[in-house]
């Protein structure tokens, strides 16, 4: 498929042929699901933490005499029905991550890539640079490509002064060509690739 090639500050820069295999490839909702789901387990840092019964400083006396008083049968205060005693079954720190074999993960952003192309929300530039690190400046040609929430994913390397610019912008996310990823894609409105993110995600994804 063919689409048009775009400067960043909004000018015409001819054509780019994209793969059919990476870019136009059928939507799957339920891949797109399971990737977000496995990408946003990972972020969790599991460090939640609640102390057992054998963790909180209690005496381990018995209460009260096992009979005679009338009164139920009870151990030492850790109990967790007391108040202070332990938590029964509460959380420990553990890693929430799981398993998404890497076919699955490749067939994921393909589809992003592919649903972002279908609903005409992608958009080529010929690089993603800029002289100065100039917030208004940048803003300005973002108005001129027509896009508020947009994720930019550049080259090898992302430009100093375009980073530095795009990070007082809200809604406008930038990374480089290695870092794309189907959550990333998604949360934004728009993605905007340079040619050579296209190669690469291309070479990446065949």
């Amino acid at each position: 498929m063919k689409i048009a090639v775009k400067t960043i500050e909004g000018g015409s820069a001819g054509e780019i042929d994209l793969a059919d295999a990476v870019f136009a490839a059928p939507v799957r909702q339920d891949i797109l699901q399971r990737c977000v789901v496995w990408q946003l387990a990972r972020r969790q840092q599991g460090t939640h933490k609640s102390k057992g019964r054998s963790e909180v400083t209690a005496t381990a006396k018995k209460m009260y005499a096992q009979k005679g008083t009338g009164r139920a049968r009870h151990g030492n205060e850790a109990a967790p029905q007391f108040r202070g005693g332990g938590k029964a079954f509460g959380p420990v720190v553990r890693s929430h991550a799981s398993d998404l074999p890497k076919k699955v993960r490749k067939l994921a952003l393909r589809t992003a890539l592919s649903a972002k192309a279908a609903e005409g929300k992608l958009i080529v530039v010929d690089n993603a640079t800029l002289a100065e690190p100039k917030t208004a400046k940048l803003k300005g040609h973002f108005g001129k490509l027509g896009v508020s929430s947009v994720l930019v994913i550049a080259g090898a390397e992302v430009d100093t002064n375009f980073a530095r610019a795009a990070a007082n912008i809200a809604h406008v996310d930038v990374l480089p060509q290695q870092g794309a990823n189907v959550y990333d894609i998604l949360r934004r409105d728009t993605l905007v690739l340079t040619k050579d993110a296209v190669k690469h995600l291309e070479e990446r994804l065949q």
